[in-house]
């Protein structure tokens, strides 16, 4: 054995270092005590690992509020098939955020919802069997098809609205008043439960509300069958005047925040609003993406920097979790006053 060698291992084992004495230290709740929320929420910051970026965001998140920033929410339609639904339909309602924008999955499940409740299914469930059911699965959550017969119902007679409204002004309906008008049509149906809705919320407090994917789902399948009809061959939306709408917003406010749950189109037309503005001032992000695959979704907020879409000097944070997880928390943490 090599004796230098023998007697330097210590020193490489119990390497001298900077004692980082005034950092904070890593400290979980104390569950021994009477449980106190704040104090729950507070001590994430503490707790390391993402509990401790999710406490980033919690503080982000009051911070853009107390400097007035308008506030762009973006979600995938998962928001809407679980139960995160409530969570936004909330700061929709009590108007603690400023813009939306999201996939059509979440807008028409938001409405379905109104008639009648999705349930708990299982993660695992024989697809082939529940075809035959006729219930359809989104992860755990089952949705039988007889959902959608309320829904068809409910899209014909705000289609057949859409299509005389389009025939007198003589103009083509935009995406964003196409939003707004559903949010219109559930309080002229008198749909029962429609302030459980935040697509109802959203028309209510006349909440810019954007889907830049307003066909990828069930209600262009209801399009796609209206349309066959002779008489509405000529039904028409334009589906380019949103990206005016949501752009010039985002110019026009004094401080941009973006609050992204999960990826897809919704996060990105955020973002990509902020870069007409050389970037927002605030970011955070709720996904579980992985940027391995160079994906939009999975991308760090540093990779919107180098795009000018978020400023360098922004407050960012990622929080690469599951939403369904941390989002109830961001908002009990940060929305709740």
């Amino acid at each position: 054995m090599n004796e230098d060698n023998f007697n330097n291992s210590k020193e490489y084992v119990l390497k001298k270092s900077n004692s980082l004495d005034s950092w904070p230290q890593i400290k979980g709740y104390n569950v021994e005590e009477e449980f106190d929320l704040n104090t729950f929420l507070k001590s994430l910051t503490t707790t390391g690992q993402q509990a401790t970026e999710l406490g980033k965001a919690i503080e982000i998140t009051k911070y853009m509020r107390r400097e007035n920033a308008t506030i762009f929410l973006g979600f995938t339609s998962n928001a809407g098939t679980s139960g995160i639904r409530e969570y936004i339909m909330y700061l929709f309602k009590h108007k603690k955020v400023h813009v939306g924008c999201t996939t059509v999955g979440a807008i028409e499940e938001d409405i379905i919802k109104c008639f009648k409740p999705f349930v708990i299914g299982d993660f695992r469930a024989n697809g082939a069997q529940l075809r035959e059911e006729g219930i359809n699965r989104t992860g755990n959550i089952f949705i039988p098809n007889d959902r959608y017969v309320y829904f068809d119902k409910f899209m014909r007679i705000f289609l057949e609205r859409l299509f005389e409204l389009q025939q007198q002004r003589n103009e083509i309906i935009g995406i964003l008043e196409f939003v707004y008008e559903l949010g219109r049509e559930l309080e002229l149906q008198e749909v029962e439960n429609k302030e459980e809705s935040f697509t109802y919320w959203a028309y209510k407090n006349n909440l810019p509300f954007f889907c830049p994917t307003l066909l990828d789902g069930s209600l262009g399948d209801m399009v796609y069958f209206f349309k066959k009809e002779p008489k509405y061959k000529d039904f028409k939306i334009d589906m380019s005047e949103y990206i005016v709408e949501l752009t010039d917003l985002a110019l026009n406010c004094e401080k941009m925040g973006i609050i992204a749950l999960g990826g897809s189109v919704p996060k990105h037309a955020l973002a990509n609003a902020g870069l007409f503005r050389d970037g927002a001032e605030y970011c955070v992000y709720l996904n579980s993406g992985l940027e391995m695959e160079g994906s939009n979704a999975g991308a760090p907020i540093d990779e919107a920097v180098s795009w000018g879409k978020v400023k360098a000097n922004a407050h960012k944070v990622k929080v690469e979790a599951d939403f369904s997880l941390t989002f109830p928390l961001l908002v009990l943490g940060g929305f709740k006053d």
